[in-house]
């Protein structure tokens, strides 16, 4: 007579040992299934964005590359490394509970702002008046991209724990004052104006996202606008680029100096038109664009896919913040609001400011594209950080989420089933 197996029963072995086969199955799966779609779609588009950038870097490379080395696939060649390293930290990252990410969040602050200490010893690097890079041997690395990381949790952390007192000023500026002036304070030190505006937007995302008041984000931002002048004249090469700005580039003087990268960025974009040239046949990347890979890559993306290309890049980074968004909405918990704010506001804000540079709408300031543009410590941190954004995100009730689809069994269930 056949017999039909109950769900979750036991089968034997040829000993007759029972032998669990459900469970470790439901094991195995725990392990590679996420339980919110946000997941699905903020993993989707990241990894969409970073095989995008690989393939830009080496459309935008290749000319120089080959003029310096003979070797067309160089960029292209370390840009894939750097993914195939910062993919796995991310899926690491996934995998770290909140809790854990909470307890370690200020070790992890002290550990990045010791490593920005480096810059100021011997093996500091300075590139192009910026000292913001260590380099040991052939291997260099910027520390302020684990800075930023380091702070954004430093900062949720503390939030966490001042989260029933955010009406007092000094419980919750102090603290986060302290962290936030000797992060930018390092960074600023070496030259680095535009990672240390990337660091400001991300602290005033994860304070207004954790809840801080706005009359004290008002009075933070009064204080800040203040300082900024004198940070900003502090440098004589950041004046002459910012007076070169403000005049639109129209002293002829300038064309060949300061005004050369924004000009040819601009005639990139320009010459793209709707529908672009083609992958592959840009002009400016024929040594007419500096930085043609990193800074400026957007100006290729324009030129050689057009519009509608740069339209598709712009709604990849809408998709990707409404993903976080989704997180902030939904999560109770101060630590990963604060975090996800400002883990949004670092990509999303850089990002903004990348492309507002390309267009001429903020000076030259050196900031990278995320995911897209060529540099390992940019594109690793920041698959890091968007690895922490996606282990909140398994937190998040899905529409296979066993809490939501079989409640718990109480009195009033007997085996799963009511009475």
């Amino acid at each position: 007579m056949a017999t039909t197996d109950l769900p979750n029963s036991r089968s034997t072995t040829a000993t007759g040992t029972p032998r669990r086969t459900n469970g470790a199955l439901v094991a195995v799966k725990n392990v590679f299934v996420a339980e919110s779609s946000t997941f699905y779609t903020i993993l989707g588009v990241t990894l969409f964005l970073v095989v995008f950038g690989v393939v830009m870097v080496l459309s935008s490379s290749s000319v120089e590359q080959y003029a310096a080395t003979h070797d067309f696939f160089g960029a292209a060649s370390r840009q894939g490394l750097y993914a195939v390293l910062g993919v796995p930290l991310m899926l690491v990252a996934s995998r770290v509970p909140t809790r854990l990410w909470r307890k370690w969040a200020m070790r992890l602050l002290g550990a990045a702002l010791a490593l920005q200490l480096l810059v100021y010893t011997p093996l500091g690097i300075d590139v192009q008046g910026n000292r913001n890079w260590i380099g040991i041997g052939s291997f260099t690395a910027q520390p302020s991209e684990v800075v930023k990381l380091g702070l954004v949790l430093g900062i949720g952390a503390i939030m966490y724990v001042k989260r029933d007192k955010l009406d007092d000023w000094k419980e919750v500026f102090i603290p986060i004052g302290i962290a936030s002036l000797l992060s930018l304070g390092l960074v600023i030190l070496g030259g680095d104006q535009g990672t240390a505006m990337i660091m400001l937007i991300l602290v005033l995302g994860a304070l207004y996202v954790g809840g801080a008041r706005a009359r004290h984000l008002l009075v933070g931002l009064a204080a800040m606008a203040v300082m900024l002048p004198f940070v900003t004249m502090a440098s004589s090469s950041r004046q002459v680029r910012i007076s070169a700005w403000l005049s639109g580039c129209t002293d002829s003087n300038q064309y060949a100096d300061l005004c050369w990268q924004p000009v040819h960025g601009m005639w990139a974009l320009a010459s793209g038109g709707v529908f672009g040239v083609g992958l592959g046949n840009s002009k400016a990347k024929w040594s007419w664009l500096p930085e043609a890979d990193n800074d400026y890559i957007f100006a290729i993306i324009g030129e050689e896919l057009g519009l509608i290309g740069a339209v598709v890049v712009l709604a990849l980074f809408v998709v990707l913040a409404v993903g976080m968004i989704k997180i902030i909405r939904q999560s109770r918990d101060p630590f990963v609001k604060t975090v996800t704010g400002g883990i949004l506001a670092w990509i999303i804000g850089q990002a903004l400011v990348n492309i507002a540079v390309v267009l001429g709408l903020l000076p030259v300031l050196g900031v990278p594209l995320p995911l897209i543009s060529a540099g390992g410590s940019a594109l690793i941190m920041t698959l890091v950080a968007i690895g922490v954004v996606l282990s909140f995100a398994r937190d998040l009730p899905g529409k296979n989420d066993p809490r939501t689809t079989n409640p718990p069994l109480d009195s009033t269930t007997t085996n799963g089933r009511l009475r």
